[in-house]
């Protein structure tokens, strides 16, 4: 379901603080949240702590444009971090249309140290994103140390040995209302086929208390973050299942972890973000062929996108690091990705040269290329740049590159209707991305 709307920095907001924050979770956020949300969304969750009264309960109102002289940033940007601090569980957004929009933003405490360590999501992505030196020093530091205590004796007093209980004054207040520490929840769209699983498992095996609501979020968060579905997580649920027909939490992130390294050359998952944001979307209502290849491009996440050149086939693992870098090490935007794998397989016979694309990706990080729009006249301005510089030694070549172009580089697709041959070849190809 669609839910972003535009904002501009007219629009007004109140920050609402749901839990109690202390310098702890600031160490936490810095430490172990910002190397998967990044600087910026990590400066903008400061930057509305800060925002709050004295009392740390809730902030005056404020314009958006606050935000972004505050932060010195454009409001695409804080929009792309705003929506990171709501998908890892740190804030929450509700808005009140009007000709003011008038927004709302609650903010969570993060997890502990420790339920992040042992998240089936972050835990995972943290030891990608910082490799595994740097994750075993923020392991030791969020270490309780051991000290042993053999040969020492226990003075702790009870409570009742110090205080008890006398008839004083009536009090029947349950102080129901005082502040707690609250965390957002991590909420996974996908939906893991449980029906198909537990149908083709052999009777017997599971009992009506094998799946528990916990466990079933944990297979969904494992299913989502390694990429699999039901049948291929079978084998590592099955093997988790004990004796009592209930899943052991440990193994059954052991068995998943293990089938994902054996068959993925022993690398572990990374996260990239889903498709196009929506405020960089171009507006729909075009029916040209131009306008229905940037509806694919924006709508479509790289992996699916790539996935569906290679005919439904997984990418490789060194094409997903591909997708990785471009998205995470060149910040391209993902339609912005899709443009460039689908001009470079167009015009190196459906082959992805590494150094190639990432000389282009460099240029159009340059040229700030944020829509799909701009990528598909960069890639245009591109072409017409290696054909100027072609000598007269190799027009054969020349003819090949006019021979393999994207379709979309015909500048007249703009104007001219398709006929139903492409139409119903474009649907396929919608289909196919679906």
């Amino acid at each position: 379901m669609e839910k972003e709307i535009n904002i501009l920095p007219a629009d007004t907001f109140v920050v609402v603080n749901r839990t109690i924050l202390n310098e702890k979770d600031r160490r936490i956020i810095s430490m172990l949240y910002q190397p998967i949300i990044g600087s910026i969304a990590t400066s903008l969750y400061y930057t509305l702590w800060s925002d709050l009264d004295k009392t740390e309960l809730m902030s005056t109102e404020f314009n958006h444009h606050h935000l972004m002289t505050s932060l010195r940033l454009s409001m695409n940007v804080i929009i792309t971090a705003r929506r990171k601090l709501e998908a890892i569980g740190l804030l929450k957004t509700f808005v009140k249309k009007e000709n003011v929009n008038n927004f709302v933003y609650e903010l969570y405490s993060p997890i502990s140290a420790h339920e992040f360590f042992n998240h089936p999501i972050l835990n995972i992505v943290l030891y990608n994103n910082v490799g595994k030196k740097e994750y075993e020093k923020l392991l030791e530091y969020f270490k309780v140390p051991r000290i042993s205590l053999s040969g020492y004796e226990e003075l702790t007093c009870k409570f009742d040995e110090v205080f008890e209980s006398v008839s004083s004054t009536t009090y029947d207040n349950l102080n129901s209302d005082i502040r707690v520490n609250k965390t957002g929840n991590i909420l996974i769209d996908k939906s893991f086929d449980f029906d198909l699983l537990i149908s083709s498992v052999p009777e017997g095996v599971i009992t009506n208390r094998t799946f528990s609501k916990e466990i079933k979020e944990l297979i969904t968060n494992l299913s989502f973050v390694y990429d699999l579905d039901a049948l291929e997580m079978k084998p590592a649920i099955l093997n988790s299942i004990k004796e009592n027909g209930l899943v052991d939490k440990t193994l059954l992130r052991k068995n998943v972890r293990n089938y994902y390294k054996y068959q993925n050359e022993n690398k572990l998952p990374s996260l990239v973000y889903k498709s196009q944001p929506e405020y960089l979307k171009n507006p729909v209502g075009a029916a040209d062929k131009r306008a229905k290849m940037i509806y694919v491009f924006e709508n479509t996440s790289p992996y699916k996108f790539l996935k569906g050149k290679s005919n439904g086939a997984k990418p490789s693992v060194r094409d997903l690091n591909l997708l990785d870098s471009l998205l995470n090490d060149f910040k391209l935007n993902p339609g912005v990705v899709n443009v460039l794998i689908d001009y470079v397989l167009k015009i190196n016979n459906k082959k992805l040269n590494r150094a190639f694309i990432e000389t282009i990706a460099s240029q159009w990080k340059r040229l700030n290329v944020e829509t799909v729009d701009e990528a598909m006249k960069a890639a245009e301005k591109e072409h017409k740049k290696l054909k100027k510089e072609s000598t007269t030694k190799i027009s054969s070549t020349k003819n090949i590159i006019e021979e393999k172009l994207p379709d979309w580089f015909d500048q007249k697709i703009e104007k001219n209707k398709i006929d139903e041959e492409k139409e119903q070849s474009l649907k396929d190809m919608l289909k196919e991305f679906s």
